[in-house]
C-alpha cells in the first residue's frame, strides 16, 4: 500500500547542503500500524512529511495506493492529501475559536457544502473519539487530550488511506496519552485503518505492530511488537 524505494532528502542552507534521508527502503501493507522510532535528527519526522505529499524527496520513489508522490507537481499533491491522508499533529492545530464540530467539518469544505450524510458522519466520529455533548464547545476551551480526539477525527473526516501522527502524545501526561493511544488502536483494529507514528516512547510504540527504527537518515532496523525481546532491543536503540 505503501512503498517507499532509495529515498533521498536533502536541505540547503547557504552553500550548504545537509543529508537528511539516505536511502530510506519501506513497505507498508493496508491495515498496519507502524511506529517510527530514532534518536532526534533521524529523519523521522522528514519522512513522515513526504508520505503526506508536504515535501517532495530529492531522489527515490513514493507511492501510496499506486500513487507516485514523487511525480507529482504542488496542485496533485494538495488533492492527494485531501483524497489519501490524514494529519495528526503534537500540538493539535486546531482552529482555536471554532467548535469541535466546526474543525472536525473544516476538511470538508474543500469539496463544497456539507451535506446531511457528512453531517452524520461528524457526528458519528464525535461519539467514537469520546466527546458526546461536546459539539459546540470552542476548542480552546478543551483539554490536551480533548483537543488531540478532535484532531484524530478531523484527521479521519475524509477516510484516509492512510493517518499520519507525529508525535501525537508528545504534549500529553501519561494517563491522557495512554487513551489517545488506545483510540488509535481501536481505529486501527475495528476500522483496519493505517497508521504510520513517529514518537520516541517506547509505550506508544507498544501499541504497533512494528516499529522501524532510525539512526541518521536510514533504516536501522524492523522489528515486530509480538518479538518477545523488542522492549530490551528498543532499550538499547535508543540508549
Amino acid at each position: 500500500m505503501i512503498r517507499v524505494q532509495q529515498v533521498t532528502k536533502e536541505f540547503l542552507q547557504g552553500q550548504e547542503s545537509t543529508r537528511v534521508l539516505r536511502g530510506v527502503d519501506l513497505h507498508i501493507e493496508e491495515g498496519e500500524f507502524v511506529a517510527i522510532m530514532g534518536p532526534s535528527g533521524s529523519g523521522k519526522s522528514t519522512l513522515l512529511q513526504l508520505l503526506g505529499g508536504l515535501d517532495v524527496p530529492t531522489s527515490g520513489d513514493i507511492e501510496i495506493k499506486q500513487n507516485p508522490l514523487n511525480k507529482m507537481n504542488e496542485k496533485e499533491r494538495t488533492i492527494f492529501r485531501r483524497k489519501y491522508v490524514g494529519f495528526v499533529f503534537q500540538n493539535y492545530q486546531l482552529l482555536p475559536t471554532l467548535t469541535v464540530e466546526e474543525n472536525i467539518a473544516f476538511p470538508l469544505h474543500a469539496d463544497g457544502k456539507l451535506t446531511k450524510d457528512k453531517m452524520g458522519m461528524i457526528q458519528d466520529l464525535i461519539q467514537s473519539v469520546g466527546l458526546t455533548g461536546l459539539n459546540r464547545k470552542q476548542a480552546n476551551l478543551l483539554s490536551g487530550g480533548q483537543q488531540q480526539r478532535v484532531a484524530i477525527a478531523r484527521a479521519l473526516v475524509n477516510n484516509p488511506a492512510v493517518l499520519l501522527a507525529d508525535e501525537p502524545t508528545g504534549n500529553l501526561d501519561r494517563g491522557r496519552a495512554e487513551d489517545i493511544l488506545r483510540l488509535l488502536s481501536t481505529f486501527h483494529r475495528e476500522k483496519k485503518q493505517t497508521i504510520m507514528m513517529v514518537t520516541h516512547d517506547l509505550f506508544a510504540a507498544g501499541f504497533a505492530d512494528r516499529i522501524i527504527l532510525f539512526r541518521d537518515g536510514a533504516v536501522d532496523q524492523v522489528i515486530s511488537r509480538k518479538d518477545d525481546d523488542y522492549a530490551k532491543y528498543l532499550a538499547n536503540f535508543m540508549a
